[in-house]
């Protein structure tokens, strides 16, 4: 079989328009006339706004609607066109996208404008009666997250495209295209820990208040502290200490102030706020404060029908199930699960995030035809 005839051009040639336009988080303009531009013949009013102030805006989204006959089901795609750094070391430029092989080389080959071209070429062969389809599209996922995924939320409830279903494009599958899809996400906190001491002599310690004496001792206890032993769906929830800070030049000098990091990736038996409550309170006793900033709550879409729904469009497209898992970290379906029950399933991730970057151009096709599957499911629910 020819490449040509591997790749319909619809994802083929938008996968590598996309890849072309370069955006490091936060994303703005260039990929994003890029992708109205698809929209347009497809018959979807396009909503695009920008929204924040520095440091963390402003930040470009985009809401695609197409919508069907009055009463009929919604689904939507999610996802994200922003990027991480490149960085060096490419073998190919990172924005100019370059096929060799089998392969589609480019940063957002993974994650995630090659599922994001997935999408657009699903929908074209989706009937405009067969329900109501729309897009929902940030420039800031891989960003703080602040004026992206939730400020696009407040717009579809503004222009009253709530969908039923939700799918997110994150690159999911580990091994093998399909082997996994995510019915849920730990949450994420993290918690910034000051001690305040007495500067003084090393060499006169009763006449100081070491602080890092007491920052050790809370972060050991902190450590020891039991969280939990897991859930059917969830792994255990951790707790590691990220940043340890004291910036002491002196040798001879007591400093007067440590301070400390912690990240808690935590599953459904916990919320943000609680965790933070329960190391605020450790943290007293070691006469620290502690900031917490919550980043997400644990989440889960039980299995059930939509679960189904998309195992069964793997099944028939793949000849397997995937394994239905909450592993990874957090994504924007952490906010979407607030309108919907979301899932999330996409590409392989080995090269996710790394040099050279690369898509099969096979699952990409696989991947186009597995989505207008999922879609067309739901919407003939």
């Amino acid at each position: 079989m020819s490449q040509s005839a591997i790749l319909s051009p619809s994802v083929a040639k938008m996968a590598e328009a996309l890849i072309a336009c370069p955006s490091v988080t936060p994303a703005a303009g260039a990929v994003f006339d890029c992708l109205e531009a698809q929209f347009a013949p497809l018959g979807f009013e396009v909503i695009r706004f920008t929204t924040g102030a520095a440091p963390d805006g402003p930040v470009e989204n985009l809401l695609a609607v197409r919508r069907g006959p009055e009463g009929s089901r919604h689904f939507a795609f999610a996802g994200h066109v922003d990027v991480v750094p490149p960085g060096e070391g490419w073998t190919s430029a990172p924005f100019s996208p370059e096929i060799r092989g089998e392969l589609l080389y480019g940063r957002g080959a993974v994650d995630m404008k090659g599922a994001i071209a997935a999408m657009v070429g699903a929908v074209r062969k989706i009937p405009a009666d067969a329900g109501t389809i729309s897009f929902v599209i940030t420039g800031d996922e891989e960003g703080p997250a602040r004026f992206g995924t939730l400020a696009l939320i407040d717009k579809m409830r503004e222009v009253d495209a709530i969908p039923d279903l939700c799918l997110v494009g994150e690159p999911t599958s580990v091994n093998r295209l399909g082997d996994v899809a995510k019915i849920g996400r730990r949450g994420s906190v993290n918690i910034f820990l000051d001690v305040e001491g007495v500067q003084g002599h090393v060499a006169y310690p009763h006449l100081a208040d070491n602080p890092i004496t007491r920052l050790v001792a809370l972060l050991a206890e902190l450590k020891a502290m039991p969280l939990d032993e897991g859930t059917d769906w969830f792994q255990a929830s951790n707790l590691e200490v990220t940043d340890l800070t004291v910036g002491n030049p002196a040798h001879n000098v007591i400093p007067a102030k440590a301070s400390a990091r912690i990240s808690i990736r935590f599953n459904d038996c916990h919320t943000g706020a609680g965790l933070a409550d329960r190391v605020a309170e450790v943290a007293q006793r070691h006469g620290a404060t502690a900031r917490p900033l919550i980043s997400g709550e644990a989440f889960l879409t039980p299995p059930g029908a939509f679960s189904d729904m998309v195992s069964a469009a793997i099944e028939d497209e793949l000849g397997f199930r995937p394994e239905l898992s909450t592993s990874g970290g957090t994504s924007d379906a952490r906010f979407l699960k607030d309108l919907s029950p979301v899932i999330e399933f996409g590409l392989c991730n080995a090269t996710m995030h790394k040099r050279d970057e690369a898509v099969a151009l096979a699952d990409l096709e696989a991947l186009a035809r597995i989505y207008r599957r999922i879609a067309q499911a739901a919407l003939a629910r």
